[in-house]
């Protein structure tokens, strides 16, 4: 049955954005295309969803203009679904309810960086390795690039980057300012080392590139830092996230992926920087 609208709802977007997006199955559905699960058959694997529940959600979806669906097979005829630029505009609210979650219902309600080894974002972290990183494409100082190179990445992820300040926090009053700082300039000082067991350092952060190019100038950072702000990556790979300053950081956290993108280590949380560093290039020369 349609529900009924009523003429003030007709002017409110939350209320349209329910209308569309208001289902459990069709949250689900965008947060696993957003990973990387395009097909109808590793979608109904994926979520364990029915055939017919599947089918009128993706097809809810197309018509509304949040997915698109493109012929990869003709005989028999097979679709794949993916992200129209309306459906990539959701990603942040994914990201948000996330986050919500974590804090509200999944933990104590306290506003952290970081988070406790046990517990549900640890979880997810640790759930990445054996997991294929899907192709994502961020903003960098010198234009669009994949999160992965094509050798054995790794890839660190960190709320901000910036020179300290009087503020307790750091710069900007941004909390783990001056940690990140510092995890930059330790990778930078190792890259030779991960540079001679063929692995690639990729930084990244929900920061604007134009931050991050004026940070890598003046600390003379040699890798890539990838723009996240737009939260596809969080949302492809599911990172814990925080808000802080009015804008969702990534938390602190390494991932080491091999030469074929699969996920073989990560580090989460990050309590000690340099160790961290280490283990991250232990691992990296075993690739």
């Amino acid at each position: 049955m349609t529900p009924r609208v009523r003429e003030v709802d007709a002017a409110c977007g939350v209320a349209q954005a329910a209308a569309v997006m208001g289902d459990w199955w069709n949250l689900l559905v965008l947060r696993e295309v957003a990973r990387g699960q395009h097909r109808f058959d590793g979608l109904v694997a994926e979520l364990a969803v029915s055939r017919r529940v599947l089918t009128e959600r993706l097809a809810h979806l197309v018509e509304h203009g949040v997915l698109e669906r493109s012929r990869y097979q003709d005989r028999p005829p097979r679709y794949e679904y993916r992200l129209t630029p309306r459906g990539e505009a959701f990603l942040p609210v994914l990201v948000g309810m996330q986050d919500w979650a974590d804090r509200w219902l999944l933990g104590d309600g306290t506003l952290t960086a970081t988070a406790p080894p046990a517990g549900p974002e640890g979880d997810r972290v640790r759930a990445l390795v054996g997991t294929a990183v899907p192709p994502v494409s961020l903003p960098s100082a010198t234009g669009p690039r994949d999160v992965l190179a094509e050798t054995p990445t790794v890839l660190f992820a960190y709320p901000a980057t910036g020179r300290p300040n009087p503020h307790p926090a750091g710069w900007g009053g941004i909390a783990g300012t001056i940690g990140c700082t510092l995890e930059n300039r330790l990778f930078r000082d190792r890259l030779p080392d991960f540079a001679a067991a063929g692995v690639a350092v990729h930084g990244v952060s929900t920061q604007r590139p134009e931050e991050q190019a004026a940070f890598a100038a003046e600390e003379g950072i040699p890798f890539p830092l990838l723009s996240d702000v737009d939260l596809a990556l969080a949302a492809a790979l599911r990172l814990p996230t925080v808000r802080i300053a009015q804008q969702q950081r990534l938390k602190r956290l390494v991932l080491v992926a091999d030469r074929d993108r699969v996920v073989r280590h990560t580090i989460f949380p990050v309590t000690d920087i340099p160790a961290a560093v280490d283990d991250a290039l232990t691992v990296a020369r075993t690739l």
